[in-house]
């Protein structure tokens, strides 16, 4: 009998030797993970909507919350983000289960306004009769294009009548009109995401500046207006339009803004003007008249001359980097005259600038190796390109060459074309064309010049 309890519980001992032995070596979860799939993007355009999707292993069985910006908004699997307030959105994901506990992951995502990105094209439209006012045509990265874009986004407002320029700054876009009136004013204030109207200036112009046509902004109190007189610093804050001394005459067109400077033409002179100054800083005489002002890639500044002659300004201490001269090409010479366009008589992609004037010929000049060459005549690849309305404009990011014609002025002025050239191949083609939506257009703009 003894031996039999003795026997008993030796087995018992063994089996819970075993069992014990069987606990320890079962394996521990594997812990939870979890990423968001839907985006790589860390901006999204407002109103566009993101399909999440929450990834998970280590288990199936977990529990879901997604939240924005601390706001629980889901607890399935997935979720759908609408963009709408622009600014930054945080998106957290939390999944968990009672036994490996919790994994996260996050989304910090930028809201951007649809304009912020793109190209816009300025009509000065009721100059001539047929529109109340100038108007915006913008074209987004993807090609769409917003007529009238402006009066859309304000309930049919309209700016100034004759828009002549337009500068983007501090997340604000500045157009200038000549003539004034209607809701916009001399200068109209916008958000340059949105275009939703911030302020506009009209009877408070009215007296200080003569026919404004450019504009140039180095912060919101100072913003420097071109009129008949020469070029006024404006301070909203005071009311005060003060004329620069030394800028008397200085030319009708595009002003550039390079290392919180302002450059200018005045017949043969660039004038430099400095944040602060109430006169000229500096001039840099060329010998001919100063047909196009244009900020480089990397700085500096650009400037053509009717004598068929290219050059590259430092900013920082206005002396000539280099010069390139072009003359000896009779007719690309003619594209640098200082003409009655409102825009630059060049336009540059890194090192390489195009130039038209108001002929139909494209001329594209390398800087770098001083070759000019002709790139098409638009007249034969456009229909009705009777006339070029200001100058040829290339995007400094998709290199796409910009070129505004119409068939004629008055009633023929409703047949026009947005032409836009690809000349990365060994012949030029037609990258995009839109017709009739263009109303005598003062200039092309895109947003990627003023970063």
């Amino acid at each position: 009998m003894k031996k039999n309890i003795i026997y008993f519980l030796s087995c018992l001992v063994l089996t819970v030797g075993l069992v014990s032995c069987s606990d320890d070596d079962k394996e521990p979860l594997s812990p939870l993970t979890v990423v968001i799939e839907g985006t790589e993007a860390q901006e999204v355009v407002q109103g566009a909507t993101l399909n999440l999707k929450a990834v998970v292993e280590g288990s199936s069985e977990v529990q879901y919350v997604w939240t924005l910006n601390g706001k629980e908004v889901s607890t399935t699997s997935t979720y759908d983000f609408t963009a709408t307030d622009l600014g930054k959105s945080e998106i957290q994901l939390t999944v968990s289960n009672a036994e490996q506990g919790e994994a996260a992951a996050k989304l910090d995502l930028d809201v951007y306004g649809k304009y912020k990105y793109g190209t816009f094209i300025l009509n000065e439209g009721a100059a001539w009769g047929g529109d109340k006012g100038g108007y915006l045509i913008f074209i987004s990265p993807e090609g769409e294009l917003v007529e009238k874009a402006f009066q859309k986004e304000n309930n049919g407002a309209w700016l100034g009548s004759v828009p002549q320029d337009v500068f983007i700054a501090n997340n604000k876009m500045y157009i200038v009109s000549q003539n004034g009136g209607n809701e916009g004013g001399f200068l109209t204030v916008v958000n340059a995401e949105t275009l939703k109207l911030e302020t506009a200036f009209g009877d408070e112009l009215k007296g200080k500046i003569d026919w404004p046509t450019h504009v140039a902004v180095l912060s919101d109190d100072n913003i420097y207006l071109r009129d008949n007189a020469g070029i006024k610093l404006f301070h909203p804050s005071t009311g005060e339009a003060t004329l620069i001394e030394g800028t008397e005459r200085a030319r009708k067109n595009t002003m550039a803004v390079v290392g919180g400077k302002v450059f200018a033409s005045q017949d043969k002179n660039l004038l430099v003007i400095e944040t602060g100054k109430d006169k000229v800083s500096a001039t840099v005489e060329f010998d001919g008249k100063i047909s196009g002002v244009v900020k480089s890639s990397d700085n500096n500044v650009w400037v053509s001359v009717a004598s068929g002659k290219i050059a590259k300004v430092s900013a920082k201490d206005y002396s000539i980097i280099k010069e390139n001269d072009l003359s000896s090409n009779t007719d690309a010479t003619k594209t640098l005259s200082a003409s009655f366009a409102a825009a630059p008589s060049i336009t540059a992609k890194g090192d390489t600038l195009y130039m038209s004037g108001l002929a139909t010929k494209i001329y594209r000049h390398i800087f770098s190796t001083n070759e000019t060459k002709l790139m098409v005549d638009v007249k034969e690849m456009v229909e009705n390109a009777n006339i070029v309305y200001n100058t040829v404009t290339v995007d400094p990011v998709t290199e796409g060459v910009y070129f505004n014609t119409i068939k004629g002025y008055g009633d023929n002025v409703g047949i026009n074309q947005i032409s836009i050239f690809d000349f990365s191949g060994t012949t030029p083609t037609l990258r995009a064309a839109y017709n009739d939506c263009t109303k005598y257009p003062a200039g092309v703009f895109f947003t990627s010049n003023f970063r």
